[in-house]
């Protein structure tokens, strides 16, 4: 029995801090885990950029209210539950997530939490498990699935390492050539098609 195991950001949604970047002219914020792969320092440089300009978490909320699904992007969602089930596992964080889960079906999401001070601002994060999309996989099969597990980013290559079949989607180039033994796709009908051979 499979499970997909699917990164959210630049997968299925926009990248939201590249969307927040581009709405406050930040360019620091448009640094993403495709850059820099160690996710704490990411992110308490992200931190740390959001209290030099007195930015709150609604701030971004408010980014997040416009942003929908990459096109073709709940389609292909729909289209790969109905042939196993799915669970995205992100980095990013449930403060961030929940619009962007209706707009593609509430589909089941792993990812992380902020820790929000009383007037608003970003003051940490908490993961939910370091390294948490390898031990969710790794979890999963330990109960009796097979997982195929997609993502674009560093922060899934351990997920698609221990993955019975793994895939990049839309990895930066950097990401592709370094890891060219992963079947590398572009589009949503590409990346069906190699999940139904596994499948089969």
């Amino acid at each position: 029995m499979f499970i997909t195991c699917l990164d959210l950001e630049g997968v299925l949604v926009p990248e939201i801090w590249i969307a927040f970047a581009e709405e406050t002219g930040i360019k620091e914020l448009r640094l993403t885990t495709r850059d820099i792969s160690d996710y704490d320092v990411l992110m308490k440089k992200r931190i740390g950029i959001l209290k030099e300009h007195g930015l709150k978490l609604k701030d971004i909320q408010n980014t997040i209210a416009k942003i929908d699904p990459l096109e073709g992007a709940k389609d292909f969602l729909d289209e790969l539950r109905s042939l196993c089930q799915v669970i995205i596992l992100s980095d990013t964080f449930t403060q961030f997530a929940q619009p962007l889960m209706k707009k593609l079906g509430m589909p089941t999401i792993f990812c992380n939490s902020l820790n929000i001070s009383k007037d608003g601002f970003i003051d940490g994060y908490t993961l939910r498990q370091e390294n948490g999309k390898y031990h969710a996989v790794k979890a999963l099969q330990s109960i009796g699935y097979k997982i195929i597990a997609s993502g674009d980013s560093f922060n899934d290559l351990e997920m698609i390492k221990q993955a019975e079949a793994g895939f990049l989607f839309c990895p930066p180039e950097h990401i592709a050539k370094e890891y060219c033994q992963y079947p590398s796709f572009t589009k949503y009908d590409e990346l069906l098609n190699a999940v139904k051979k596994v499948l089969k």
